[in-house]
């Protein structure tokens, strides 16, 4: 009873100290000269071009990320696919990589004499280049959720499937996808907290243009470190962590109630 009521503690406390009151404070200093100062940071053009371009690239990079996490989960655990190993260490690569590692492979690869520096369009300090960061970083989540789930389920209700005449599409809608579709919206909710706060990468290949390339992430950096606008920094701290917080309790709310199909 004791050695139980410690642990609690201890979890506690330490979530507490890491998460809680950093969280906390950050929230207790936006409110803190009242709603005024947070109302005009809102209604900032700098601001809310900053929070459009920040849900724009994660309601792009997030469907692609989803659907190419459940395509390499299927080609991992069912067709194992030659190369296997490598596709999966390709695939952790971005939890490997310092964001700005990737964020100056990216300058490497379309800046000046890079291999790709004559593509029609502009990639750096532009939406191409922001998005193909935050795509990159993002990758591997729904990929991770997915693949021990379909090695669980194993493969006998997709077989069933097939032997009773039902085309490959129909046995994944059917069967497949029902019995990974929270696998997926887990990994969903990941790569939609990793797109939203992405930070380092972007701060590389943007250039954090004020009202053209400056996601929230690079405007809190910027109101912080440069403008001295605590206030501006802190509610886009706060807005961020709103988002977050919205995407987990629209998940708690989709996903049914225990013993419910």
């Amino acid at each position: 009873m004791i050695a139980r009521w410690g642990l609690r503690v201890v979890s506690f406390t330490y979530v507490g100290l890491l998460l809680l009151a950093p969280v906390g404070l950050v929230v207790f200093r936006t409110f803190d000269h009242g709603l005024g100062p947070v109302r005009h940071t809102i209604s900032t053009p700098e601001f809310q071009h900053a929070l459009k371009l920040t849900i724009e690239i994660a309601l792009i990079a997030v469907p692609l990320n989803t659907i190419f996490g459940v395509i390499c989960a299927l080609a991992i655990v069912r067709h194992r696919l030659p190369g296997v190993g490598l596709v999966n260490a390709i695939v952790d690569l971005p939890l490997a990589l310092s964001p700005v590692v990737v964020g100056f492979s990216l300058i490497l690869l379309y800046g000046p004499s890079g291999w790709l520096e004559g593509v029609p369009f502009q990639v750096l300090f532009a939406f191409p280049g922001m998005l193909i960061a935050t795509i990159f970083v993002s990758l591997p989540f729904v990929v991770r959720e997915v693949v021990p789930v379909l090695r669980e389920i194993g493969t006998d209700q997709e077989e069933a499937a097939a032997t009773l005449g039902a085309p490959a599409w129909t046995a994944f809608r059917r069967v497949t996808f029902p019995a990974i579709r929270w696998a997926v919206a887990y990994g969903v909710v990941l790569t939609m907290a990793r797109a939203l706060g992405e930070y380092g990468a972007l701060a590389v290949v943007s250039g954090s243009i004020a009202g053209r390339t400056q996601t929230l992430t690079t405007y809190v950096d910027k109101e912080y470190t440069i403008n001295f606008n605590t206030v501006g920094a802190y509610t886009a701290s706060v807005t961020l962590a709103a988002l977050a917080i919205l995407t987990l309790l629209l998940m708690t709310l989709l996903r049914p109630k225990e013993g419910v199909s």
